[in-house]
């Protein structure tokens, strides 16, 4: 299998000067860090007053978490770690909890990512003979811009065509032959139910790859979007307190996702006791962010549960490999005192060859206890008239999702585009309990 990289000394560098160059990282981050008012707090009650008093990695250890509420309680300027005027742009959540959080980056800063960004879509196997249709939105998102200016750096041509419009971006995407997209899972499941109404196949198409993210999917998922357009699927993970997009991505064996360790310190920890656990075991993303002038933040707790691979990728790469993510611990769903995450509803329903592309997990209660409903759309071939067809098939979801999440779900059977559409992140869970 033919392996590219963007900066191969980097790539495959060993672990013994990764480490070296992590640390000498780490102390300039501390550098930069104590200029504001936040961590010069925070890091002097953990002793630290500079880079100097950081002398092994492990000392990281010392520094205390950072979460979401710590960027939000110091909106908008208070992990601010350089003059105004040296930021060239700022980025921020939709804050829709309340407060968003915001990052920001000067014009080296930007570099650093674009570069980061560059890595991955190389690592896809993609070149400059590449037409790239960016179909995430623009603006404050880090998602659309972060993967626009990686592939501008690598050199494809880039279709900044952000999100919606259905039919537009198919027939943009057959007028300029696009060979990969930037896209929700959820929006390229949508496309494809739609391509019979703009009288198109995926054969009709010159789509060789898509990179996905912004929302959680599994891998059935992934799998059925190769089935469906026969191309390559890549999981990618980033998120805007670490720039966004480009943090790790998928190479060409997809065996999950490299983890730049270059850029990131990278820690899994128990959620609950906040202790280190060794790689390949399952628990909660800790990143700390080693190349950000204008925003240091040290160990974030993602909330985001996912392992690190423990053997190495065939490509090459030295940087360890991150899971898919398997759940987060503040997304987690409690049924009857049972938990359950939806990425594994997700998982069961779309290994399911008959359920169509789209779906929804509505909570709600019955005579004061909870019930789950699950809704699935179907490919129209399956209604034929014969509802024991239909009845069976319900029975099968049913039946799987009840060995899985050990809770017995009601299962409704919809037919193709009635249940609702999501071009952006899709939202599938509907909880009702709190409003009853």
């Amino acid at each position: 299998m033919q392996v590219n990289y963007w900066n191969k000394a980097v790539e495959t560098i060993d672990r013994e000067p990764l480490r070296e160059l992590q640390l000498k990282q780490l102390r300039h981050m501390v550098d930069q860090a104590v200029k504001t008012h936040f961590y010069q707090r925070r890091l002097g009650k953990a002793g630290i007053t500079g880079g100097n008093d950081i002398r092994l990695l492990d000392d990281l250890q010392k520094i205390p978490f950072t979460t979401k509420d710590d960027l939000r309680q110091n909106f908008p300027k208070g992990l601010l770690a350089v003059e105004p005027e040296q930021v060239v742009r700022m980025h921020s959540s939709s804050g829709t909890t309340g407060i968003p959080t915001v990052i920001y980056l000067t014009q080296e800063d930007l570099d650093q990512w674009t570069d980061l960004v560059a890595r991955c879509i190389v690592a896809t196997g993609c070149t400059k003979q590449d037409v790239f249709q960016n179909m995430m939105s623009y603006g404050l998102f880090t998602g659309g811009l972060g993967l626009h200016y990686g592939a501008e750096r690598v050199g494809l041509m880039v279709i900044p065509i952000g999100g919606g419009n259905t039919q537009r971006q198919v027939q943009v995407m057959k007028d300029f032959r696009t060979t990969a997209v930037h896209i929700t899972p959820s929006y390229l499941l949508h496309i494809h139910s739609r391509l019979e109404e703009f009288k198109t196949t995926p054969k009709d198409l010159f789509l060789r790859k898509a990179f996905l993210g912004a929302e959680p999917y599994s891998e059935n998922t992934r799998c059925k979007l190769q089935d469906l357009y026969g191309i390559d699927v890549y999981n990618s993970y980033g998120l805007s307190e670490m720039n966004g997009p480009g943090v790790a991505f998928e190479c060409v064996y997809k065996q999950d996702m490299h983890i730049w360790e270059d850029a990131y310190i990278v820690e899994i920890i128990d959620p609950a006791t906040g202790t280190p656990l060794p790689d390949g075991e399952k628990g909660e993303l800790v990143l700390t962010i080693l190349r950000r002038q204008a925003m240091p933040i040290f160990r974030y707790r993602t909330r985001d549960l996912a392992f690190l691979h423990k053997d190495p990728c065939p490509c090459g790469r030295t940087h360890r490999r991150l899971s898919r993510i398997l759940g987060r611990t503040d997304d987690m769903l409690i049924i009857g005192g049972v938990n359950v995450f939806p990425s594994q509803i997700e998982e069961v329903i779309m290994g399911v060859p008959d359920v169509g592309t789209n779906y929804m997990i509505l909570l709600d209660k019955h005579n004061s206890l909870d019930r789950l409903t699950i809704q699935v759309e179907i490919y129209s071939k399956m209604f034929t008239g014969d509802m024991s067809e239909i009845d069976a098939l319900k029975h099968r979801i049913k039946e799987r999702l009840k060995a899985s999440i050990t809770i017995n779900p009601h299962v409704e059977i919809h037919e193709p585009g009635s249940l609702p559409v999501f071009e952006g992140k899709a939202k599938r869970v509907i909880d009702k309990r709190e409003k009853l």
